[in-house]
């Protein structure tokens, strides 16, 4: 049996094809991956009114849930209906995964329907309408 010594395992081509294909797909993967990064160090607004309570005359009581990955600062202005008025509580921000009852200053009529619309400063709106209790 005869050893062919001078024959090479891969031409020059071939071998150039292999690298640049092997470059091209690792890149790919750190993209990805960096991407997947990006999204998971990014904080979210997620904040959820949860209830509406108008037990209270004069009062409207808003329960709020923060789902997000980062704090909620709200600003101290709820608009009810549109019209604007102030939030009550001295502490306007929520943590992440945790929930707040803030108190809202408004004349509300039984059985009227009002929406409750919330602030972020960061601009985010969170809202919810619920019907006031009819007695």
């Amino acid at each position: 049996m005869k050893i062919l010594k001078s024959r090479k395992a891969l031409s020059p081509v071939v071998a150039s094809i292999i690298l640049i294909a092997v470059t091209v797909a690792v890149s790919i993967a750190v993209a990805a991956w960096m991407g997947a990064l990006t999204f998971t160090f990014t904080a979210t607004e997620q904040l959820q009114i949860t209830d509406l309570d108008f037990s209270a005359a004069g009062h409207i009581y808003v329960r709020v849930r923060n789902t997000g990955t980062s704090p909620v600062t709200l600003t101290s202005t709820a608009y009810v209906n549109g019209q604007p008025c102030t939030i009550s509580n001295q502490t306007l921000t929520v943590s992440a995964n945790s929930d707040a009852l803030f108190d809202i200053p408004f004349s509300w009529q039984r059985g009227n329907t009002y929406e409750v619309r919330l602030q972020s400063t960061k601009g985010n709106n969170f809202m919810r309408t619920e019907n006031a209790p009819s007695q």
